[in-house]
């Protein structure tokens, strides 16, 4: 395995980073043990997770899976770099249901509860990296930050992280943690994958601005970059059809660009999955891409990716068949 700094800090981790969502849902406990076993022996030790993970009727059920793990001993939590989340509605019923007034978002009060229900279900006294997984528009940053120090004071967490900001709340994040002696935000979660580049035009240079590491979600695109069409053809990976590989294999226009790409990469004798991966490894800015492996076939795939180095005639096809946005503002200005 390979690992790289966090961003502009010190701290070590492994260029995949494990993801853990099917945890709980489509993964039961001893399989996702399995994995995480198998991961940390490979070498992964940056695990990622979130508090609202789990089902609608058990939300927190994987970072319960995770303290569970950890739990085993043999130094696995202190191997981990772990990283979870605050944000969602830990309420039951529908994801985007009205919670409970202050059970939710990054007020303080949320933030205090939140990071005491986490501890306690991933039976840890502290979260390596603590990220908000959405932007919080009724609270300001200076009462997140204020929170955010206490829970460093009290050893609760060591680093901040965000998720699915967009560049300009990178940059207000950090100004507002600068003016106030503060570290500020360490990385960024962003959709970012060779379908997805939006993320290029502001997200990660805001990101590479500010000294945040970059960590894609969604590298093969649910499935999109992963064999969709072969596995079609094959009649396997039922779940490849779901979500947007479905919606994408499904569009004329963006069934072509997948054809096309499986076509190149088959031309260089390589797997879909392992060039979508290998192509986000050598990114500007990117520490390391989300892998979410349900089986060990899956996660050493993810692990060949690493080694690869992919030619300058693939990457130049890959550009031509997936152009990214361009650099802000000369993707929508002169």
């Amino acid at each position: 395995m390979r690992y790289t700094q966090l961003g502009r800090t010190g701290l070590k981790v492994s260029r995949l980073v494990l993801g853990t969502m099917n945890f709980g849902g489509q993964t039961d406990e001893k399989g996702s043990h399995a994995l995480m076993d198998a991961a940390l022996d490979a070498g992964l030790n940056f695990f990622d997770t979130a508090n609202i993970y789990g089902t609608d009727d058990d939300r927190g059920a994987t970072e319960r899976i995770l303290g569970s793990w950890f739990a085993q001993g043999g130094d696995r939590r202190d191997k981990v770099v772990l990283a979870t989340k605050v944000y969602g509605n830990m309420a039951g019923g529908p994801i985007n249901e009205e919670p409970w007034p202050n059970h939710y978002k990054l007020s303080a009060v949320s933030i205090r509860r939140a990071v005491d229900a986490s501890l306690k279900r991933l039976g840890t006294d502290h979260i390596d990296v603590y990220q908000f997984h959405h932007v919080d528009r009724d609270t300001p940053f200076d009462e997140i930050w204020q929170a955010m120090d206490v829970l460093v004071q009290q050893g609760k967490i060591l680093y901040a992280g965000s998720s699915n900001f967009p560049g300009y709340k990178i940059a207000q994040a950090n100004e507002t943690a600068a003016r106030n002696g503060r570290v500020g935000l360490v990385s960024e979660q962003c959709l970012y994958n060779l379908f997805e580049r939006r993320a290029e035009m502001e997200v990660i240079p805001a990101a590479q601005e500010y000294g945040l590491g970059v960590i894609p979600w969604s590298p093969l695109h649910q499935g999109l970059l992963g064999g969709a069409l072969r596995k079609q053809r094959e009649g396997v990976g039922s779940r490849t059809l779901m979500g947007r590989s479905a919606d994408g294999i499904a569009d004329a226009k963006v069934r072509a660009q997948i054809e096309a790409y499986e076509n190149v990469v088959d031309e260089h004798g390589l797997e879909p999955g392992e060039v979508a991966l290998a192509w986000l490894l050598g990114r500007p800015g990117v520490t390391g891409p989300i892998v979410g492996p349900r089986t060990g076939e899956q996660l050493d795939s993810a692990l060949r990716a690493v080694e690869l180095d992919l030619p300058e005639s693939l990457l130049t096809a890959l550009d031509e068949i997936f152009p990214g946005p361009g650099p802000a503002p000369e993707a929508f200005a002169w």
